[in-house]
């Protein structure tokens, strides 16, 4: 199946479009490696980093929610040192503070944004690639200048202390980018995105407590089903074929091969699902940005977390191919190439050095 297109590339030079001026992240608490997983699952280390690439993850813990650690992730991005106002704020979640209301407006107040407009999407791991393709919408349209994009799951509240295979997986964290108006060309430009999705398979991954659906039903809540639910096998195989096919699709409606892709930053989902994307789509381990096996599966957040962690390593420098996908419950996917903004490279002495973004 082919996705549909959320974006095409920018015109000609000159041309209004959406640059991507900075990122930043946020993880709550001490790491929880793998030999402080309950003993109830039955699994050690050698079993969780063979099956999954992970080695920790962290818990938001008591008193903390998704609400928290994007405020955390964001005011890294706009407390004092945001290069101008922000216009909007755009939350991508699937573990929101409150059923009713959005989880964005607090945020934006907590943020003192003032009264931006500001709205949660729900596309699941899917959120961010998503969420970056609303916020150059709405740039590039002119409608608004800068636009305050943050992915933050709590999946930790949802997981049921019995299911091992989500709960080896599964992390907390929240990561924020900034969106801004700039022209074709500039730094941190915004390419093109390739957004999907596929709604007979909403089953594979949800909640099924909770909602209008499970209420409409006049029925009790069966026992169990506020915990999130995930089919493993048939999960992979949809995440591997859809991740590889939107990059595909993208790559060529940018004229990129594999070669000119210099960082693929998938979702963080596991490390097979990882590895098994770079290997359809061409693209070998050496150029894979990887932040998985420090923080787990943390969904919306994890590519923003993965950028920022390697931003701050000196992985990334300005104008640097990066091309991003992400596979969600739905089911979603989307992928989106970007040139990486920032100082240019310099050179001293035959080394080539990174200038930190912010």
């Amino acid at each position: 199946m082919t996705s549909g297109r959320a974006a095409a590339a920018a015109g000609g030079d000159g041309v209004r479009t959406a640059v991507l001026e900075g990122v930043a992240g946020w993880v709550p608490g001490e790491p929880v490696g793998n030999d402080a997983l309950p003993a109830a699952w039955g699994v050690d280390d050698a079993w969780v980093r063979r099956r999954t690439g992970i080695v920790s993850r962290h818990r938001a813990g008591p008193g903390l929610s998704t609400g928290d650690l994007a405020h955390e992730a964001a005011r890294r991005l706009v407390d004092g040192s945001a290069p101008g106002p922000v216009d909007a704020l755009v939350l991508a979640t699937a573990t929101p503070d409150h059923l009713c209301p959005g989880t964005a407006p607090a945020l934006a107040a907590r943020l003192g944004l003032g009264t931006v407009p500001a709205f949660d999407i729900a596309a699941v791991c899917s959120g961010f690639v998503y969420g970056l393709a609303v916020c150059h919408g709405l740039v590039a349209s002119g409608l608004y200048r800068r636009v305050l994009l943050v992915g933050a799951d709590v999946y930790s509240t949802w997981l049921d202390p019995g299911d091992r295979s989500a709960g080896v997986v599964f992390g907390d964290g929240a990561g924020a980018a900034l969106v801004a108006a700039g022209r074709s060309g500039d730094p941190g430009e915004l390419l093109a995105f390739d957004l999907g999705s596929d709604g007979t398979g909403r089953d594979l991954i949800t909640v099924p407590g909770g909602g209008a659906r499970a209420r409409a039903t006049g029925k009790p809540p069966a026992e169990g089903d506020g915990f999130f639910r995930m089919r493993g096998s048939t999960v992979y195989e949809h995440a591997v074929l859809r991740m590889a096919a939107s990059c595909r699709a993208l790559m060529t409606s940018v004229g990129w091969g594999p070669a000119d892709v210099d960082h693929f930053v998938p979702h963080q989902a596991n490390g097979r699902i990882m590895s098994a994307v770079a290997q359809r789509v061409g693209i070998g381990p050496d150029r894979c940005v990887t932040h998985l096996d420090r923080v787990g599966n943390t969904g919306a957040a994890s590519i923003p977390l993965a950028l920022a962690d390697a931003e701050e390593r000196g992985r990334l420098c300005a104008g640097d191919h990066v091309l991003i996908t992400a596979f969600g419950g739905g089911l979603t996917w989307g992928s989106a190439a970007l040139r990486w903004p920032g100082a240019p490279r310099t050179t001293t002495k035959g080394r080539t050095d990174h200038v930190a973004l912010r």
